[in-house]
């Protein structure tokens, strides 16, 4: 190791000094070449005076050079930096030698250092323009032999302004891979065969098949601040026909210091593709919220819960409480806020069911805000096992809210889904339960209930996207339930942005809707994430259509038929409102549902589930029956009541 550190020291001052050599030797053939231009080609001067002026311009040159480090620049990457450093140097230089001249015509110094007024200012402007032309001059010849001579992959830059430039910079600095920029792409036809630093500049509609393989091209970036994500859609549409590599930039934001590196472009992934506005949420508001709060969250060690421990982080709270019976997911993220500095915190493993261990804890820290993620959320498993879900999602959800309600919470903030709305399964009518207690709870509480209602989240455990990236790693085949299912996407971060924002605007008993744009048919998500990853469908990878999943439905919905919607300050937030009139009647309805739990009678207790939620009706389940004997029932009411 020490050798190793030896050495790659030693190449790296030996290429500074090398450097300096160089400028010097230059700097000497132009004091040479000065007198030259003053005098004429013929030498018709005195040599002896300038041999004995040579060895002292060297000096001086030596001692400017190394007082600036114009030297210490790496001769690949010359900017303008470098250039300016250059200029320092020189003028140091002119300076200098004007002390020599001065002291030499006062009789300080001999007679022979009094350099001409004319070589010395020639002398500068020939150091000025051949010093700077040298670096670029290498720099163009390394550029020129790494792309012409070596392997260096060919790309383009789909995007020829300001932000292309700025990649273009970018790919031309860095030193750990051999890229070479072939060309830009622009869809502006005023730029097209225009060049930009004599790199030329194609249509969009140019790009096709045999121009990639006539030019051997392997990259295209997209370098568009600021895209649209529909239009970002159609550009990956046609480049993934081809065979290249698509990659974007990343956001401006999330440069590093303010710098694009060749290492933040990625590949472009189906999360890029989604056509939905990213939400912007009022952080002022949020964080006055949160000032000197004591924050629960429940669930914090899952895809929301954790999203949101991070985000609340960046706040002034006063504790963080970190709720979850998961051990090995909570030690993670404990171990993630340690290493960024992050302790006050408290994470407690504890599961919502259990009433007196929840009530300690709300005893114990008397928490101000409660964030609840924890449920049981996965269709199929929850309808094979209903009992667990309204343990969980109903039962754990009314302990906590009267916990909450009893020790004087401020805001509890319910995580729902729009699984809830007309549900068609076990795990979205648990939910719905859920959100109508609290909604009743509301009423007779001083704490402000408020719920929040979105679609899938892009990453969480169990969606569709890490399912199918599993799958293209394996070979495929990748499954569908339906050709014609669709969902509405969102991101976690975006998902735990809007529960807190809900958290900092709600007044209580509001359901917040989130604007999630366009559903996206999940057939059409498959084929785009398989030409993602360079295959083809179906030569490469086919997709199967497997049936839809016990409890599943082919669209979801935001909004129950039954609501209405109000508008908030912010656009992309809505309030739904619903009929509560009946709470005394449906929270004993629910206090009943917890108490036949008991029993482990599936189908009873889904017939009760049905009592409370009308609308709920089941979906390729085995509880479909409890849905024909109700409409068998409804139907001789019917008749009994025309007879009467």
């Amino acid at each position: 190791m020490i050798k190793s550190y030896l050495l790659n020291n030693s190449h790296k001052h030996a290429s500074k000094w090398l450097v300096l050599a160089i400028d010097v030797s230059i700097t000497i053939f132009n004091f040479f070449l000065a007198y030259v231009i003053r005098f004429g080609i013929t030498l018709n001067f005195d040599t002896t005076n300038m041999l004995y002026q040579l060895p002292a311009v060297a000096g001086l040159a030596i001692i400017s050079f190394l007082l600036i480090g114009s030297y210490k620049g790496v001769v690949r990457h010359t900017g303008m930096r470098d250039a300016y450093n250059l200029f320092l140097s020189v003028t140091v230089l002119i300076a200098l030698t004007g002390f020599l001249m001065v002291f030499s015509r006062l009789s300080l110094m001999p007679e022979l250092l009094n350099i001409p007024v004319s070589i010395i200012c020639v002398h500068y402007l020939l150091n000025i323009i051949t010093l700077t032309t040298s670096r670029l001059l290498f720099k163009y010849c390394y550029y020129y032999i790494k792309s012409k001579l070596g392997e260096a992959s060919r790309i383009l830059i789909y995007g020829a302004g300001d932000s292309g430039l700025i990649t273009l910079a970018a790919i031309t600095n860095d030193s750990t891979r051999s890229l070479s920029v072939f060309g830009f792409v622009d869809d502006n036809p005023q730029k097209t065969s225009k060049t930009i630093n004599g790199i030329k500049i194609y249509a969009s509609d140019a790009i096709d098949h045999s121009f990639i393989i006539k030019n051997s091209i392997k990259e295209v970036i997209v370098s568009i601040p600021h895209i649209d994500k529909k239009r970002l859609s159609e550009i990956s549409d046609d480049l993934l026909k081809l065979p290249v590599k698509v990659k974007i930039i990343p956001a401006v934001n999330d440069w590093i210091d303010g710098k694009l590196k060749v290492s933040q472009i990625k590949e472009i992934e189906i999360e890029d593709l989604l056509d939905r506005a990213p939400i912007n949420m009022n952080n002022q508001n949020i964080k006055q919220e949160l000032r000197g709060k004591v924050i629960m969250i429940t669930g914090a060690a899952g895809s929301i819960g954790s999203e949101i421990v991070r985000q609340a982080a960046y706040y002034n709270y006063k504790t963080l409480i970190l709720l979850d019976q998961a051990e090995s997911a909570l030690y993670d993220l404990q171990q993630e806020l340690l290493s960024k500095g992050i302790t006050n915190f408290v994470p407690i493993v504890a599961d919502i069911r259990d009433h007196k261990r929840i009530e300690y804890i709300f005893e114990k820290y008397r928490p101000n805000m409660v964030f609840h993620a924890a449920a049981y959320k996965h269709v199929p498993l929850m309808e094979a096992n209903p009992c667990e879900a309204i343990k969980i999602n109903v039962l754990g959800t009314r302990r906590l809210a009267d916990l909450s309600s009893e020790y004087g919470v401020d805001k509890f903030v319910f995580v729902s889904t729009d699984k809830a709305v007309n549900p068609t399964n076990v795990m979205g009518a648990t939910k719905r339960v859920a959100e109508i207690y609290i909604k009743c709870l509301h009423k007779t509480s001083k704490t402000k209930f408020i719920t929040t209602r979105f679609g899938n989240v892009l990453g969480s455990n169990g969606s569709v996207i890490p399912l199918f990236k599993k799958q293209i790693q394996k070979g495929g085949p990748l499954t569908v339930t339906h050709k014609d299912i669709t969902r509405f996407f969102m991101t976690i971060p975006e998902a735990s942005q809007l529960v807190i924002e809900a958290g900092t605007m709600g007044k209580g008993g509001e359901i917040f809707i989130f604007d999630m744009g366009e559903s996206v048919k999940i057939f059409d998500l498959a084929k785009k994430m398989i030409r993602l990853s360079g295959l083809n469908y179906p030569q490469d990878i086919d997709i199967q259509i497997t049936g839809l999943r016990p409890g599943e439905k082919l669209y979801e919905e935001l909004l129950a038929d039954t609501e209405n919607t109000l508008p908030t300050y912010h656009k992309k937030i809505m309030i739904s409102k619903f009929d509560d009139s009946n709470c005394g009647m449906v929270k004993d309805k629910i206090n009943d549902l917890c108490i036949m739990n008991l029993l482990n009678q599936d189908h009873q207790i889904v017939g009760k589930l049905k009592e409370i939620v009308p609308e709920y009706i089941s979906n390729n389940s085995t509880f479909e029956s409890i849905d024909k004997i109700n409409i068998d029932m409804g139907t001789k009411k019917a008749k009994s009541f025309s007879l009467i």
